[in-house]
């Protein structure tokens, strides 16, 4: 019997480890000190570097501008000297490994706990519905409108993109918001605060903001929701934004362009299966984005919008149509800001958004939205006679603009077991899209 002898490792020439240090305030890792006892560079912000033992021979680059320091290790990894980066929390989340990863160099990360998995173990909250977000070096408007569409999102600020510019972009939206300052040192506060209070309150750097609905409901439709029909597939979401299938982030699992039976509407106000599938699909909902849906009606193309992941902000003057609003939101388990109010009169003031829809009121609507300059917006006319105005309109606003006509035939039985094709109204479906200068 011939006696294989196991394979010797191969050695690994030094790299660079990346070492989280514990946003809760915990020792290091117990890898750092075996790797900072070997290291010849090391490389942290002024903090991280004042609170571990450097060994005394080794270099060390102070966090500024991140470009020198990885040319330095580059220039370590090249000379087979190890090398150790010195970051907060999870350098995995949002952290510096994506650029380490991006310059080429070698990588062997030692994660500690986040500042977002602190912050929700100070709040006592579950986390594993949350979407998390940064605004750090980015836009906040994403960040913002991912608050507004989502029952719980944390958001790694910076500053001038943190609590007071949250809150104050969340005034009018059922949120709370919970500050966490300093996670781990000393001057660690934990504020739990409405939007205005937010707004208006100043707040430490480093901080991390977790936003949530300011009630839990059940969000289970009862048996007389518009979707409580037998054949109806309930959303997998319970209170706090925890998804059953694991998919916080995921498409609707009862799908979208949903048949008119599945919302509240009166005297068939509203926008049909086929035509929404095509509205929506032009006004590209995902999560980040703001979408207008003026004349909203029973609110459907909202609806379906925030099932994609979009912050809404549903503009409707009818009181009565706007409580349908309301109850539909509720039924598919969504948040839509309801403002009542007769456009374009009412849509000054309001949040910049990304698309609008316009399904209803005239060409004064449809001036003051492309006004705003959306990237895009849509709009549905059923008399031919303003679709030229409209055309016209979109294209001296500078956009570029694309429709069509939908006619659909549903299926629909005849006495006796046979099957007939009956007409709906077609609609002219048009889409304009703004041009950026270049």
């Amino acid at each position: 019997m011939t006696r294989v002898e196991p394979a010797m490792p191969t050695a690994q020439p030094p790299g660079v480890t990346v070492v989280g240090l514990d946003a809760a305030g915990a020792p290091p890792h117990p890898a750092l000190a075996p790797v900072l006892a070997t290291a010849g560079l090391v490389v942290g912000a002024a903090r991280h570097l004042a609170a571990v033992p450097v060994p005394a021979g080794a270099d060390t680059v102070t966090l500024g501008p991140l470009v020198p320091a990885l040319h330095r290790l580059a220039d370590a990894v090249a000379a087979r000297v190890p090398a150790v980066v010195l970051a907060s929390g999870d350098p995995g989340l949002f952290g510096i490994v994506r650029r380490l990863r991006a310059a080429g160099l070698p990588l062997r990360v030692v994660p500690a706990v986040s500042s977002v998995a602190a912050a929700f173990a100070r709040a006592g909250l579950p986390w594993d519905g949350a979407v998390v977000v940064t605004a750090h070096g980015r836009d906040l408007r994403p960040a913002l409108n991912a608050c507004r569409a989502l029952p719980l999102v944390a958001v790694l600020t910076a500053p001038g993109a943190g609590a007071a510019e949250l809150g104050a972009g969340l005034i009018g939206w059922p949120r709370r918001l919970l500050v966490a300052e300093h996670l781990g040192a000393d001057a660690e506060r934990i504020h739990d605060v409405t939007p205005e209070q937010a707004a208006t309150g100043t707040w430490a750097d480093p901080h991390v903001v977790l936003s949530r609905t300011d009630a839990e409901p059940a969000v289970l439709a009862d048996a007389a929701s518009p979707r409580a029909s037998a054949d109806a597939v309930p959303d997998p979401v319970t209170a706090g934004g925890m998804r059953v299938d694991n998919q916080p982030a995921a498409a609707p699992a009862g799908g979208w362009a949903l048949p008119e039976i599945r919302y509240a509407h009166r005297d068939s106000m509203i926008t049909k299966s086929e035509v929404r599938a095509l509205v929506v699909a032009r006004l590209r909902p995902r999560l980040g984005r703001l979408v207008w849906d003026v004349g909203a009606g029973s609110g459907s193309v909202g609806i379906e919008c925030a099932l994609l992941g979009a912050a809404v902000l549903a503009v409707e003057q009818d009181p009565e149509a706007g409580a349908t609003i309301r109850a539909n939101a509720t039924a598919h388990a969504v948040t839509v800001r309801l403002v009542t109010g007769r456009a374009p009169e009412v849509l000054a003031g309001l949040p910049e958004p990304d698309a609008v829809f316009v399904g209803g009121g005239g060409a004064d609507v449809l001036a003051a939205v492309v006004g705003r300059r959306p990237e895009r917006v849509v709009l549905t006319l059923a008399a031919l006679d303003r679709v030229a105005p409209a055309v016209g309109l979109l294209r001296a606003a500078g956009y570029t603009v694309e429709g069509s006509q939908l006619s659909a035939a549903r299926l629909a039985d005849l006495p006796g077991g046979s099957i007939r094709l009956a007409a709906t109204n077609p609609v002219v479906v048009l889409t304009g899209e703004r041009q950026c200068p270049t």
